[in-house]
């Protein structure tokens, strides 16, 4: 009887602690606890794969589809937004912008002026403003109109591919991979040249910025500012940069007399698709730079396949608007379906800056974005084939900001000594005081004529120190190794919030380091070097208790079954969790969902051909394509993925079986 009485006092006590436990602990918040995802409704028999986004002055909004066709939403935030046929029968309008009281277009091989002169609501004039030529290759998009300070317009283009070289983006006719400068009166002026595939034409400030996606010559995607005369770095436009009214005047010859195109045959005379090599000698965008001094850099990079595959229309974000953020960067991604942060900075004349996952989960690929006039924002999707995450093939989406503070990274500043890292709440000194909380990594990118690159030049940079502000909203890194021109990873694993002890909703941050700052570096006085991963003797703390089950087979020889548990325990597949990082890491992520198609095949779909574990292994270093004739984009061959993470990965897809 004592026993039992015994037996219920230890379980009251567990209950108690656990209760406790539960008062003084709340589970962090996340993305959508701030940031509300609202889908538009939509009428029946619309289809709203959107091409282009403005707000117009009275608050009404413009879309313009990839079918042709323009609407003007009215009442576009409320519960009843009424959708009206504005325009129709166009090609393929992937921009829309508003000037005085007109609506313009860039179809696929025109800027077009639409015009309601009856005021019934719908265009009755579709004005030609300036028409480029097509070859008629299906990926020659135009974007765009942008409309600059002057009032002139922006536009960009598309460049196509080969034939027997389908992997190689040509320039067929005159200005692909241009950006043109149009006036009203048609005058075209050719502008930069260097684009790819320009989907993410941008004006910040008055100024003229793009994004690009992964591909030839583009090791990954992200955010470049744009002045007359730059060359972005895809060569096929060059082929007109000989015109006499051409800014710039990088000679394609030239260029290719400097780099080598890869252009191989096999013993059949059939051209071979580069291919990444693991083990070989690569330059990169800034060591071209000296030999090519119009190649413009990148002001921030967005590691391909962890904050987009096929980045889109960047914005910034206003005064009064999203809380902390206000003044940054939104942009979006067509392929991952997110939306990323990036906070800008100028260092010795050069932009540059972090990005940041900023929110996830929309129904299709982020297209074009527009803030609506009360603060929130509305996000334009499509992914007619391109391919995307999500679950919808289009739609109409709009974010909205509940005025709460996330606990977030607010900004990312380059010092003479490492990176000075602000927080948007105070945070907890002995977590932040504490190296152990922070990692730093750096990398870069080829520049190859290879589809894209992996992170090159790796390297784990040592955190000498840290110095917290009074306030708790700073952070201050003192970081072994900076280099110029370089991608830093930093990661905030071990920070927890001052108020609640939570974790930061995205704890990585990316910043493309131009350049390093001058002026002095931090003294040591009142820096901490306490760091809890490492014993008093310096030497790295093991980083699981060892007391495994061989152990303990070996110490206590009655116990029979440990050994056989830790059999198990090796052959127990990983989790979801055990591999997430490993899949961000190899950019799987970015194609690959574990139970949804998207541009690749869904992982338990992998699971259902029953492949061996090592089968897998070859078949990333190495894809057949031809095994997934239903999907439009090819898996590149990826062998710099590590033999060990590779089995983990396929022990975890063989587990979805």
């Amino acid at each position: 009887m004592k026993f039992l009485n015994r037996k219920s006092a230890i379980v009251a006590l567990a209950l108690s602690l656990i209760t406790a436990g539960a008062s003084f602990s709340q589970e962090t918040p996340k993305e959508e606890d701030f940031f509300k995802i609202n889908k538009v409704r939509v009428p029946e028999g619309v289809i709203l794969e959107v091409g282009g986004l403005a707000t117009l002055p009275n608050g009404d909004l413009g879309i313009s589809t990839r079918r042709g066709e323009v609407y003007i939403v009215e009442n576009p935030t409320g519960t009843r937004p009424y959708f009206r046929k504005f325009a129709s029968g166009l090609h393929e309008i992937l921009g829309l912008a508003y000037k005085d009281g007109a609506i313009y277009v860039a179809q696929r091989g025109e800027l077009t002026k639409l015009i309601d002169k009856n005021m019934d609501g719908k265009a009755d004039v579709y004005e030609t403003i300036y028409a480029w030529p097509l070859s008629g290759h299906y990926h020659e998009y135009s974007f765009g109109p942008k409309i600059m300070p002057d009032g002139t317009f922006m536009v960009t283009a598309n460049v196509a591919f080969g034939d027997e070289e389908w992997w190689r983006a040509e320039s067929r006719v005159p200005m692909r991979g241009w950006a043109m400068n149009i006036t009203e009166d048609g005058k075209m002026m050719p502008y930069a040249a260097g684009f790819r595939s320009p989907a993410g034409i941008s004006l910040l400030d008055g100024q003229f910025y793009y994004t690009e996606n992964q591909g030839d010559w583009v090791g990954s995607g992200g955010l470049w500012k744009v002045n007359k005369g730059d060359f972005m770095g895809h060569p096929a436009s060059l082929r007109w940069a000989d015109r006499p009214d051409s800014p710039v005047k990088l000679d394609s010859t030239f260029f290719y007399t400097h780099m080598d195109e890869r252009r191989v045959k096999d013993a059949k005379g059939r051209q071979i698709k580069p291919e990444n090599r693991v083990n070989e000698k690569f330059t990169t965008l800034h060591e071209q730079q000296k030999t090519f001094p119009s190649l413009k850099l990148p002001e921030v990079i967005l590691p391909h396949g962890i904050l987009g595959i096929s980045t889109s229309e960047a914005v910034k974000i206003p005064e009064g608007t999203f809380g902390p953020f206000a003044g940054q960067v939104l942009i979006g991604d067509q392929g991952m379906s997110i939306i990323s942060r990036v906070f800008l900075e100028t260092v010795k004349g050069q932009e540059q800056g972090a990005a940041f996952l900023f929110r996830k989960g929309f129904r299709s690929g982020v297209l074009r974005l527009a803030w609506a006039q009360d603060g929130s924002l509305f996000v334009g999707e499509t992914n007619r084939g391109w391919g995307s995450a999500g679950d919808a093939n289009e739609g109409l989406e709009r974010v909205t900001y509940n005025d709460k503070i996330p606990f977030e990274m607010k900004a990312v500043r380059a010092m003479p000594d490492g990176f000075e890292v602000e927080f948007t709440k105070p945070v907890d000194p002995k977590s932040a005081e504490d190296l152990a909380s922070y990692s730093v990594e750096s990398f870069t990118y080829k520049y190859q004529p290879v589809y894209g690159s992996p992170p090159v030049n790796q390297e784990t940079l040592k955190i000498s120190g840290v110095k917290l502000s009074p306030d708790g909203l700073k952070a201050r890194l003192i970081v072994q190794g900076l280099r110029p021109y370089y991608v830093h990873t930093l990661t905030l694993d071990g920070i927890r919030s001052k108020e609640n002890f939570y974790s930061l909703i995205h704890p990585v941050a990316f910043y493309t380091l131009n350049a390093i700052p001058d002026g002095a570096k931090l003294s040591m006085k009142g820096v901490s070097t306490k760091n809890s991963s490492v014993s008093t003797t310096g030497k790295p703390l093991p980083t699981a208790v060892k007391t495994a089950p061989e152990k303990a087979n070996a110490d206590n020889p009655n116990a029979p079954n440990a050994l056989n548990g830790a059999k198990q325990m090796v052959a127990k597949a990983p989790t979801y969790k055990e591999v997430e990082g490993l899949l961000t890491k190899n950019t799987c992520l970015a194609c690959h969902n574990p139970t949804k198609r998207q541009i690749g095949p869904a992982f338990s779909e992998v699971a259902k051909r029953n492949y061996s574990n090592e089968r897998i292994l070859k078949l990333i270093h190495n894809p057949e394509p031809k095994n997934w004739p239903g999907y439009s984009t090819e898996m590149p061959p990826m062998p710099q993925v590590a033999k060990a993470d590779a089995l983990k990965i396929a022990a975890w897809i063989n587990s979805l079986k």
